[in-house]
């Protein structure tokens, strides 16, 4: 929902950041890989009960997200590119909570794992929805340009992100923090499944 409003503000930093790095010959797949890399590292830290260092190593994990699309629209995108950089993002997605979940098993256990049913169910109608825009040569780019086809909700990145970093300043409330975000990507979920019903038939 919000990750409109924040690719208006950001896209042009991070344009003339993707620059610099693609005149440095660093590859977008290369930033996809470290980026991910870096997130795994915020779940061990959550593991390990350092949240300080989780967020600050999730926010890093988030900005070479973004840049290594703005790298990608440089030095041209690839099919294996783009197909890296959703299925890290769902890996990555589902290794903070399960984090949370094995920091502390006793409070965390249920509500870890209806977020993680949310976003299997989340996941599972933003795949099957852009496999079928794809079929249908239907093109969108409300996210700005992408290597299929994107479609919008009330939680995306920038939800996930709020939510993260509010478990990890405030781990006390991850119970609560997962339920409510649980329910925001379950309304997305029910409102993809709307959309495919009525644009798909």
């Amino acid at each position: 929902m919000i990750d409109g409003i924040a690719r208006r503000g950001l896209d042009p930093l991070l344009q003339a950041a993707a620059g610099t790095i693609a005149r440095s010959r660093v590859s977008a797949n290369a930033i996809t890989w470290s980026a991910f890399v870096i997130g795994m590292g915020a779940a061990v830290a959550i593991y390990y009960g350092q949240f300080i260092t989780a967020l600050l190593l999730i926010l890093l994990s988030r900005l070479g997200d973004g840049l290594d699309g703005a790298v990608a629209r440089i030095n041209g995108k690839t099919d294996l590119g783009g197909y890296l950089d959703i299925v890290l993002d769902f890996v990555f997605y589902g290794a903070i909570p399960l984090a949370f979940i094995l920091h502390n098993p006793a409070s965390n256990a249920v509500p870890g794992a209806v977020l993680l049913f949310a976003f299997y169910g989340n996941g599972a109608s933003f795949l099957a929805y852009s496999i079928m825009a794809e079929k249908r040569k239907m093109s969108g780019e409300a996210r700005g340009e992408k290597s299929f086809f994107f479609t919008t909700g009330l939680a995306e990145a920038g939800e996930t992100l709020i939510a993260f970093s509010l478990a990890c300043l405030m781990p006390q409330w991850f119970a609560a923090i997962a339920y409510v975000f649980a329910a925001m990507t379950i309304y997305t979920t029910v409102s993809r499944i709307i959309l495919a019903m009525r644009e798909l038939r």
